[in-house]
């Protein structure tokens, strides 16, 4: 059925690349989705109601990340948590689990909302967003934070189905959410003339609808994953591990955040066409981010589920295999990206600017995607072993702190967009190599742990 077929997957047997590369397309499929309907937002405003409108709405991403991103952090710890107690078949715990992190889903949304809500307009003016689109900037994400808490109880929903192997379900929601979106867009913007404001209601409705979707599932779903409204609580004992996995992904995606604000604000610095070119071409690139996130999911349920099971040698296998498959789509997904730059630039706006310096920024980014996505990957096979600060490290130094070093040093001294973009695959470079040098450290703590059972490695959290 569609909410309620058990679709759970034992991933601590059988053979891993084929299973791997099943869990992961779904995931796929839904995080490119989801980058469809926010094209659609960005090329319904840009179009339908011109440039400023573009410029505003993807002016406001690197921030809505910043405020955004901590609390959703915590759905990692949700993953990994499900998963190893999935894995070790803890089922009392597996359902703890689930309904901690329903409770902690709706309390963190509505923190979220009420400081988007009343931070948004102060920080857009930090960020030095430019006078003509500043307004639209703030009514756009006081409207899109309206639907924080929904957006959080679909994202810890599907962090518990994926944890147990299912990634098809929250897709199929996603889908559903968005063609909603897609209309209310047409509907509001074009119908209404209601601008960035229609765009912004559009988003909110669909994630409430995504939200109520995904409790359906879990509330008809079998077993230990089933969401009972009445046993929703914050359990002690799950949330403690939660919050240890958590909360350092969570830091680690705000001080990601900080640094792209640091950069959204020199890309401001250049004009409100330089933002909608960058904002226009980061949508682009999103499509081989989202891509390689993929992997970054099925990275930490798989590691989760053989850390549970204590089968700790197929944790390397796993490893290569997210590798493999982060090079394939680099080549193939980022070849393509350039290739047909152009045409899908022009789908956001007919400005010639826009397109030209659209065009530059992406040839910058997609030179060193690889280094991206082992930089986004690898984390997620250290998380899932029980290792969250230290990744969290790694892109703190290699990434935030040497982005800021690069912003204060070489832009200064040569402001121009091109040295500016050149600070992402520069930096993705050094994180990623402490990334994979993370794994290495902690893969041979696992081992040396391997004697005292799965428990003993499952509980680090260096």
């Amino acid at each position: 059925m569609f909410f309620s077929k058990n679709r759970d997957v034992d991933m601590s047997t059988g053979p891993l690349f084929g299973n791997i590369l099943l869990f992961a397309l779904p995931i796929m499929a839904m995080n490119i989705l989801q980058l469809v309907f926010n094209a659609a937002d960005m090329i319904v405003v840009g179009r339908f109601s011109g440039r400023e409108a573009l410029a505003a709405v993807g002016a406001t991403g690197s921030l809505i990340n910043l405020i955004v991103t901590l609390f959703m952090g915590l759905s990692v710890g949700t993953s990994v948590i499900v998963a190893q107690d999935y894995g070790a078949n803890r089922q009392v715990d597996v359902s703890r689990s689930v309904h901690t992190s329903i409770a902690v889903s709706i309390i963190s949304g509505a923190i979220v909302m009420i400081a988007g809500i009343v931070f948004c307009k102060p920080l857009l003016e930090i960020m030095g967003t430019p006078l003509d689109i500043i307004d639209l900037s703030e009514l756009y994400m006081k409207i899109y934070f309206v639907g924080m808490p929904a957006s959080m109880v679909y994202n810890f929903g599907a962090a518990i189905l994926r944890a147990v192997g299912d990634s098809r379900r929250p897709m199929y929601y996603l889908f559903i959410a968005g063609i909603v979106n897609v209309i209310l867009n047409l509907f509001f913007v074009i119908v209404f003339g209601m601008g960035v404001a229609g765009v912004a209601w559009a988003t909110t409705i669909s994630q409430y609808l995504s939200a109520a979707l995904i409790l359906i599932c879990l509330y008809r779903s079998h077993g230990a994953i089933r969401f009972i409204p009445r046993q929703m609580r914050i359990y002690k004992d799950r949330l403690k591990p939660l919050v240890k996995i958590g909360l350092p992904a969570g830091l680690q995606g705000l001080l990601f955040s900080i640094s792209n604000v640091m950069v959204q604000s020199a890309v401001n610095s250049f004009g409100s066409t330089m933002v909608a070119a960058s904002s226009a071409s980061a949508n682009v690139e999103g499509f081989v981010a989202t891509t390689t996130n993929a992997y970054y999911n099925a990275a930490i349920t798989f590691t989760g589920q053989n850390m549970g099971a204590g089968k700790y040698d197929r944790i390397d296998t796993i490893a290569k295999i997210c590798t493999v498959l982060i090079f394939a789509t680099w080549i193939v997904v980022g070849g393509t990206t350039i290739l047909f730059g152009r045409p899908l630039l022009s789908m956001y706006s007919s400005d010639p600017k826009v397109i030209k310096f659209g065009m530059e920024r992406m040839k910058i980014m997609m030179a060193a995607y690889f280094a991206c996505g082992v930089m986004n990957v690898f984390p997620g096979l250290t998380r899932a072993m029980g290792y969250s600060v230290l990744p969290m490290l790694s892109t703190l130094i290699g990434a935030c702190i040497m982005r800021i070093v690069w912003l204060v040093t070489i832009f200064a001294w040569y402001p121009t967009p091109a040295v500016l973009f050149l600070c992402y695959p520069i930096t993705w470079a050094l994180a990623g190599l402490g990334q994979v040098a993370i794994f290495f450290y902690a893969r041979r703590q696992i081992r040396k742990q391997d004697t005292s059972g799965p428990q003993s490695a499952a509980t680090c959290s260096a």
